[in-house]
């Protein structure tokens, strides 16, 4: 390889034979959610995938856990610059960037794993276009179990809804949660403990799958299965990495990316069970149908914050977003 990269990014593996270490490389993925998270587990999977297909030139080094020192909104920043060859974020945090990345994360509007899926199938060229202009390469997606509300006091009417402090991870959740609770403030996963334990924070908007890899539990003992939204994580890489590649080299990657974007969608059912049951066994309370006055509260604020993120988000958005609203 003549390119040369910053040492976090790229690393010769001097282990191997002169005639492979001239191409065998080392790509750093970086990720803030846990390792045992639906996300860090398809990081996992697509390292493994890589180094299989690439025989073994192409190694994926996954930094779980916000370990690399960043929060999700400054990954793709992170990638942007070169300090890192990959990352797998959250689309939601990154709605700063562009409101096309809040889609997946619009309250209430994909409220099955197969809408989740056509909504993201019908927005995939919006998403690869975002990377693109950022000189990055849209890998593979990660799509979570729904996201509900961890909360210290069972939600068992409307009026409950208005005692929570909570924590969101997104611009439109924040603006949903504001209509309706005490306070909404958008918190890293890496700097909500400290929160919990203060109870500056007594409730969390999150999956089952991100609360149980964090152990809200130790703080938070009810979980309403509000189906608020199923939203994608996006794991990209950066251009200058991939177009050092040769041509087998690429088609490792675009091959183990195609693989896990299709593992994690096949993955999506089990995995809620398996969520529902660890938090159980950790003392949960899961309330599977919240009151319908809760439910009526939670979708009438909804409903404005979705029209006004239609307005912002450009022609190609809405088009997209209303053309998928028309086939459900």
């Amino acid at each position: 390889m003549n390119a040369r990269f910053p040492r976090a990014m790229v690393t010769l593996l001097l282990a191997l034979p002169a005639s492979a270490a001239a191409q065998a490389v080392t790509l750093d993925l970086i990720n803030e959610y846990p390792a045992t998270s639906i996300s860090g587990e398809a990081d996992a999977f697509f390292a493994d995938a890589v180094k299989r297909k690439s025989d073994g030139r192409i190694v994926v080094r996954p930094i779980p856990d916000a370990k690399s020192g960043l929060r999700s909104r400054d990954q793709l920043k992170a990638v942007s610059e070169g300090r890192f060859a990959l990352a797998n974020t959250v689309g939601g945090t990154l709605g700063e960037e562009s409101p096309v990345f809040l889609m997946s994360s619009l309250p209430f509007v994909t409220p099955t794993m197969e809408d989740a899926r056509a909504l993201y199938e019908a927005a995939k060229p919006l998403y690869q276009q975002l990377f693109a202009e950022r000189q990055q390469k849209l890998l593979y997606v990660v799509p979570w179990p729904p996201s509900g509300i961890w909360s210290a006091a069972p939600i068992r009417d409307a009026a409950a809804l208005k005692a929570l402090k909570i924590r969101t991870y997104d611009n439109t959740g924040t603006e949903v949660m504001a209509k309706i609770a005490a306070s909404a403030a958008i918190v890293s996963f890496s700097e909500l403990n400290p929160k919990l334990e203060s109870g500056e924070i007594n409730a969390v908007l999150s999956s089952g799958d991100g609360g149980a890899g964090r152990q809200l539990w130790k703080y938070l003992r009810n979980f309403s299965e509000v189906g608020y939204a199923l939203p994608l994580s996006f794991a990209s890489m950066s251009l200058a990495p991939w177009a050092s590649l040769d041509e087998a080299g690429r088609a490792a990657i675009e091959e183990a990316a195609r693989e896990t974007t299709e593992r994690q969608w096949a993955a999506l059912a089990g995995r809620l069970a398996e969520n529902f049951a660890r938090m159980r066994a950790n003392g949960v309370v899961i309330d599977e149908k919240p009151p319908a006055d809760v439910m009526n509260a939670l979708r009438a604020a909804a409903e404005t914050v979705v029209a006004d993120w239609a307005t912002r988000a450009g022609p190609e958005a809405r088009r997209v977003y209303e053309t998928y609203r028309e086939r459900r």
